[in-house]
């Protein structure tokens, strides 16, 4: 039978109303985190956090919808490796986000951006990836480690401490995060302690600090080795006689399981829930609304990558097929950031300020942090000039 001039015009009425249906396909976006174990607890705020703005936007990051495939690296770079595969062969996403732990990111950085599938890292930032081994293809949502260390390491110098010991987990971000508070930190360290990052007992890290007699320590102990350590130093009397000072470690995740301990400790990072600006007071009364509990930095980080996410969607309209436009729309940062003013520099990690942050009790009496210094402003990392990118 010959088409007739009617039937033709039905089948392309059909077919423009298809149209919109297709452009509405959803974007698939692999979220990657540690969620089991001790140190399950961060990538759950990263998670939780992600999806508080993915559910209010009903299911659509800039205006399209999203399907988020949530996976648990476990702490296990090759299991990592072998989620990543699976998302980038299989799920075929254009976009993965998370990523806790360093040693994680070392291992799917490189196979995740040579395949030019964007990488929005919201917690790990090891120094290669902010140096040499940038990539147009990454965008970090929090900081590079040795930052968080690096304003410590600016007050402990401020308050004058002439002699300290450092004490971190044995694997890549531990080292970073030493080496950035030795680079601002001008004074001696005595001794360099790297207990390995499954260890439950610091006695013994207890014990050689007690022996050094340092004017202070710096600490950094994510998750449940951070619980663990402020419990023991408190209990064996340590939090009365040399001062700590931390970075990850008296955190919003860990404070609620440390008690009493930590109270009066003192911290450094980028970000804190009593900071004023409009975003992060709205951040903090919707989380703490649907989850019950203050959130952490970890949580405000991912609560950015989601922001960013759905700035640049929207402004390349959901194509983010055209992978030079929806880079340059994730390089443009348009979204008011939970920390206030937020830009990337050349290699695609914040500037930022820093603060110090005391734990205290709230009104609820629940520990939480408030600012009480901001040792660096419009901060950068050490390796951003290493970085080929513009």
């Amino acid at each position: 039978m010959i088409p007739t001039p009617r039937l033709l015009a039905t089948a392309a009425a059909l077919a423009a109303l298809a149209l919109p249906a297709a452009a509405q396909q959803p974007i698939k976006i692999g979220f990657m985190a540690e969620l089991s174990g001790p140190q399950g607890a961060l990538g759950q705020d990263q998670y939780d956090a992600f999806m508080l703005i993915v559910e209010q936007n009903g299911g659509k990051l800039g205006g399209v919808p999203v399907q988020v495939l949530r996976e648990d690296s476990q702490l296990k770079p090759e299991v990592a490796v072998q989620i990543v595969d699976k998302l980038i062969e299989r799920e075929r996403v254009p976009i993965i986000t998370g990523v806790t732990f360093s040693n994680v990111m070392m291992a799917v950085h490189k196979k995740v951006t040579d395949k030019e599938v964007f990488l929005i890292g919201s917690n790990a930032g090891p120094s290669p990836i902010a140096g040499a081994q940038c990539s147009p293809y990454y965008f970090s949502t929090s900081w590079q480690n040795d930052q968080q260390a690096e304003v410590v390491g600016q007050y402990a110098k401020d308050k004058g401490y002439g002699k300290v010991v450092t004490i971190a987990p044995n694997y890549q971000s531990g080292k970073d995060h030493v080496a950035g508070f030795k680079r601002k930190y001008t004074g001696q360290v005595l001794q360099e302690l790297y207990p390995a990052l499954n260890t439950q007992d610091f006695s013994a890290e207890i014990a050689q600090i007690a022996a050094a007699q340092p004017q202070a320590v710096f600490a950094f102990l994510p998750g449940g080795l951070g619980i663990n350590f402020v419990k023991q130093w408190a209990q064996a009397g340590m939090k009365s006689k040399i001062p700590l000072l931390s970075t990850s470690t008296t955190d919003g995740i860990g404070l609620p399981a440390m008690g009493d301990a930590a109270t009066g400790l003192i911290s450094g990072t980028f970000w804190g829930p009593d900071l004023t600006n409009p975003a992060n007071q709205k951040f903090v009364k919707d989380f703490e609304a649907k989850y019950k509990r203050i959130p952490s930095q970890y949580a405000a980080q991912a609560y950015d990558s989601a922001l960013l996410l759905d700035s640049a969607i929207r402004k390349v309209n959901g194509k983010i097929d055209d992978k030079k436009a929806f880079g340059a729309a994730l390089k443009a940062a348009d979204f008011k950031s939970v920390r206030g003013n937020f830009k990337f520099n050349n290699n695609q990690f914040p500037v930022q300020d820093w603060h110090m942050f005391e734990a205290v009790k709230d009104g609820q009496g629940r520990l939480t942090l408030k600012t009480i210094a901001t040792p660096v402003k419009a901060g950068v990392d050490a390796f951003h000039s290493q970085c080929s990118l513009k």
